[in-house]
């Protein structure tokens, strides 16, 4: 997807209004996507998870409901300072009730602390810290992306199963990477296994990840786990491919990833990759009726998981606005927040599925494992399901989180 130039500045915005020529006599909510418009997470979430925002609203048809809804985005260029100034901005002098996405833990934890402090909702589609609803949970939020607990239980559990038990790893430098070191290391450890050493490498900019592999080969590992994602962790692998370390009985465990990743990165060279998710395009009629509306907006980007989850996200809240009323929605986000808590919700992606007290969203896991290229019937048929975890297994127990606000 090319954007033009316009788009990708510091905090330059566009807006899709839908009944934009009755904006003065119809009530609006405006929506707010904070993403990734030009980096490396751009394809995983992105422009396309504007569009997925723009799906939600069309397909829930606001009109209806007499409102109507705006969507505007902007680039937070992976800094938490630009994310929150941006927020702020869209709260005190643009007018949006709800932001999603925010792609980055750092980010997420930034603008949060602003849509507490102006009482808006904040609905992280992007961001995967469990911290999210544990000691850094926030009343006015939900978090719908993977979390960093979620996807090494997914993928370490059946490493560990299959006998892996000596480990390395790769740490993005930043908030999301030490939280996916952290969650993996004491499932590690508490399965007999052994962590035989770590490098923690810059985040943004690293391109070259020779220097660790070559480490994690000196340690003795027959697994690398990549705390990592997006660009970051393709080339973990495509490098990895280089060295020839399957060949020496290393592989290679992502513990977080998405479609994307897998269709850059070429099935002759991620083939047999475990990846864990919420959602797949070809998983059922639901997910792939889904698909076909969305694919006409996006038709170079399949839709990830947190796309998926960004619509998802968007329509719940847009069935809250309609519930509450614009007026007590615009007031007050936490109300919107809670009333979503209060309500499963049941989309095309995720079918039903609801959202526990400290705002973690919960739905059905899975274990996905990159296809052969002989298993491909399409250029998007990229994954074989292995497994699937039940919504109310799948996350960590709220009682382990120590979320603040959760009383008894």
């Amino acid at each position: 997807m090319r954007l033009s130039r316009r788009l990708t500045l510091s905090g330059a915005t566009f807006a899709a209004a839908i009944g934009r020529h009755a904006r003065a006599a119809t009530p609006t909510i405006r929506i707010g996507v904070l993403t990734d418009l030009s980096g490396q997470y751009r394809d995983n979430s992105g422009p396309t998870t504007v569009l997925a925002a723009k799906q939600a609203v069309e397909d829930f048809n606001p009109s209806a409901h007499g409102f109507a809804v705006e969507v505007v985005a902007a680039d937070h260029q992976q800094k938490p300072d630009v994310g929150a100034g941006i927020a702020r901005q869209w709260f005190d002098r643009d007018g949006i009730d709800m932001i999603a996405d925010v792609n980055n833990t750092a980010i997420a934890l930034a603008v949060g602390r602003v849509a507490s402090e102006k009482n808006k909702a904040l609905l992280i589609t992007g961001a995967a810290s469990v911290d999210l609803t544990g000691k850094y949970c926030n009343p006015n939020t939900v978090h719908y992306a993977p979390d960093t607990w979620f996807g090494p239980h997914m993928t370490g559990s059946a490493v560990l199963k299959d006998g892996g038990k000596d480990w390395y790893l790769i740490i993005a430098d930043y908030t999301f990477g030490h939280s996916l070191e952290d969650q993996v290391t004491k499932l590690i450890t508490a399965n007999g296994g052994r962590v035989l050493g770590s490098s923690a490498y810059p985040f943004p900019g690293t391109t070259d990840y020779s220097s660790y592999l070559l480490a994690a080969q000196a340690s003795g590992a027959k697994v690398i786990g990549l705390c990592n994602v997006g660009g970051d962790m393709e080339n973990c692998v495509k490098q990895a491919a280089e060295f020839n370390l399957a060949a020496q009985g290393i592989r290679m465990a992502a513990l977080l990833g998405f479609i994307t990743e897998a269709k850059s990165m070429g099935l002759e060279t991620a083939q047999g990759l475990l990846l864990p998710g919420i959602f797949y395009w070809d998983m059922n009629d639901r997910t792939r009726a889904f698909t076909k509306r969305f694919l006409p907006k996006t038709p170079d980007n399949y839709p990830s998981d947190l796309h998926a989850a960004c619509y998802s996200a968007t329509t719940h809240y847009l069935k809250a606005v309609a519930a509450l009323g614009v007026d007590k929605a615009k007031a007050s986000g936490l109300d919107a927040i809670n009333w979503m808590k209060a309500n499963p919700s049941d989309d095309d992606c995720f079918g039903k599925a609801s959202i526990r007290a400290d705002g973690r969203f919960l739905t059905t896991g899975y274990l996905f494992q990159v296809k052969k290229p002989s298993q491909s019937n399409s250029t998007w048929d990229v994954f074989n399901v292995l497994s699937s975890t039940p919504a109310d297994q799948a996350f960590r127990p709220m009682a382990e989180g120590g979320c603040s606000f959760i009383r008894g």
